[in-house]
């Protein structure tokens, strides 16, 4: 278990030093801002370009989270490009391959992450939130309302081309959870928004490289995460091997009405959460994921991810050596 650094877009030397500063070593790109060698195809060149200066500060490129929609929308509806972005896919997930970059995050999220009005935490501290009531006067985001069979229906098809893909490549996928987890938004069903949910899409097909990307703040919002489902799913995916790396963050509570916390006010104990991914042998990497904004700090936030960054590092070291002394 180790601590990293992501959701940022350009690796520059300035994000690169402030990774490397805070003591991590693995970095994961949210929708890298990258040339395409074609339509819907990240370039070759960019990737290498893009690892090789992670790499100059002593870091490892071990992720890549998410496209750019417009990649897969298709896939995700069954559109008439559906067959062509299947190919273009393989060829971006071919690239991180033939590069070493081993992990390949995304989503089945059409419409992208929802928020509602946000909420004054702590202090005054600035934090998201969701009011499943609020958000079901926004408009269809495509065109109409589509089933869950559907989505199901495409994601199957495609989960079965493209883990075979992915597998022969060594590299491992993994689907983020839908955020926020409810039964549906502008029209499009949530697919991702509970605990079956997820056992139905490793059961699919039996792979290493069909996984999660965990992000522990929408799992913490599902309604299956009330007492104590949160940390019996940590346990379920943990134990078999099914989680990429972790989005460590903390939320009030859970649909139909949330807000985002900081790592250490949400109703989640991340110290128990923490000890189940140690006992289950997890050997990736944990990310901040979002934060409040707090007084004075850039928009991405630099003084509230060093500060989750650090809680993160301290109950990495907290749980390995409680660990060590009770044996």
């Amino acid at each position: 278990m180790r601590p990293g650094f992501g959701q940022f877009r350009v690796a520059t030397p300035e994000y690169l030093r402030f990774a490397a500063q805070y003591g991590v070593k693995d970095i994961l790109l949210n929708n890298p801002s990258l040339q395409e060698e074609k339509p819907g195809v990240w370039s070759k060149k960019e990737l290498l370009k893009l690892k090789l200066s992670v790499e100059s500060y002593n870091l490892r490129l071990s992720a890549i989270e998410n496209v750019p929609t417009h990649f897969y929308d298709q896939i995700m509806l069954n559109g008439p490009q559906k067959n062509l972005q299947i190919d273009n896919m393989i060829q971006n997930i071919s690239n991180m391959a033939d590069l070493d970059i081993p992990l390949f995050g995304y989503n089945w999220m059409p419409s992208h992450v929802w928020r509602t009005a946000p909420k004054i935490i702590r202090s005054g501290a600035v934090a998201t939130a969701f009011d499943y009531e609020s958000a079901k006067q926004m408009p269809i985001s495509h065109g109409r309302e589509y089933t869950e069979s559907e989505l199901w229906a495409n994601l199957e098809e495609w989960i079965k081309i493209i883990t075979p893909e992915a597998e022969a490549k060594n590299i491992r996928l993994g689907i983020h959870p839908c955020d926020p987890p409810v039964e549906t938004l502008g029209g499009i069903p949530q697919l991702f928004r509970s605990f079956d949910s997820y056992k139905r899409l490793i059961e699919i097909i039996d792979s290493p490289s069909n996984g999660i990307e965990f992000c522990q703040g929408t799992f913490s919002e599902m309604e299956d995460a009330k007492d104590g489902g949160i940390y019996e799913m940590i346990d379920y995916f943990s134990s078999r091997n099914k989680i990429l790396y972790v989005h460590f963050r903390n939320v009030s509570g859970t649909v139909p009405k949330f807000n985002e916390e900081f790592i250490n006010t949400g109703y989640v104990d991340m110290h128990k959460a923490m000890k189940i991914y140690h006992k289950n042998g997890f050997d990736s990497f944990f990310i901040e994921d979002h934060v409040p904004q707090t007084f004075d700090d850039t928009e991405w936030g630099h003084r509230g991810r060093a500060f989750a960054n650090g809680y993160i590092q301290a109950l990495i070291e907290s749980v390995t050596k409680e660990n060590k002394f009770n044996d």
